[in-house]
C-alpha cells in the first residue's frame, strides 16, 4: 500500500491539494503534528473541494509515534538527498511504502534523515530554485509509485461521460 507522510505541515492549501492526490490514487495520508493549521480549517476543505470525506487519513502527536504504528519501507524526500526518485523500485503494492515529505519551511530534521541515508532522495532540478511545491513533489513521486505498480486499480477511462467521449459526433 501507498502513504504518503507529512511531517509537520504547514500551510493548509498544499495539504489540501495533497488530501486531492491521495484520494485520487487510493493512497492514505499521514499527517504528523504539530500542523501549521486546524484539519477542519476552512482553506484546508477548500483545497481538497468534496473529496476529504472520501480520504482515508490518520494523525500522529509526532514522528516516533507514526514509526510505532507504520511498519514498512521508508523513503524521505529532501533536497539534499543524491539519489533521484526514479531510482527506487517500488513495484510490490503489497509492501507498504511510505514516502515522507518535510514541512515547507525546514523540510525534515536531520536527525531523521541521518538515521537512513540510503533512502534519501531528491527530485532532479536545475539550480534556479531551492525545492518543488510539496503538493507537486507529492504528485509526482506517488504517480512514479504507480507507474511501476502498473497504476493498480486506478481508471484509465473518464467514467462519466464514457470511454467514447472524444470520437462521439455530439456535443456535452
Amino acid at each position: 500500500m501507498n502513504n504518503i507522510v507529512l511531517y509537520q505541515p504547514e500551510i493548509p492549501q498544499n495539504t489540501g491539494n495533497i488530501m486531492r492526490t491521495c484520494v485520487a490514487t487510493n493512497t492514505k495520508l499521514h499527517l504528523i503534528k504539530p500542523l501549521g493549521f486546524e484539519i477542519d480549517d476552512a482553506h484546508l476543505k477548500r483545497s481538497g473541494v468534496n473529496y476529504i470525506d472520501k480520504l482515508e487519513y490518520e494523525v500522529y502527536e509526532n514522528f516516533e509515534e507514526f514509526q510505532e504504528k507504520n511498519p514498512g519501507e521508508y523513503y524521505y524526500f529532501t533536497r539534499y538527498g543524491h539519489k533521484p526518485h526514479t531510482s527506487f523500485d517500488y513495484s510490490d503494492s503489497k509492501k507498504n511504502l511510505y514516502f515522507i515529505f518535510g514541512k515547507e519551511s525546514t523540510g525534515i530534521p536531520k536527525e531523521i534523515l541521518q538515521k537512513d541515508l540510503d533512502h534519501c532522495m531528491r527530485i532532479p532540478m536545475t539550480d534556479k530554485v531551492r525545492a518543488l511545491n510539496v503538493s507537486n513533489s507529492v504528485a509526482i513521486v506517488i504517480y512514479e509509485a504507480l507507474r511501476q505498480q502498473d497504476y493498480n486499480d486506478l481508471l484509465r477511462e473518464e467514467p462519466h461521460k464514457g470511454a467514447d467521449y472524444l470520437e462521439r459526433k455530439e456535443i456535452f
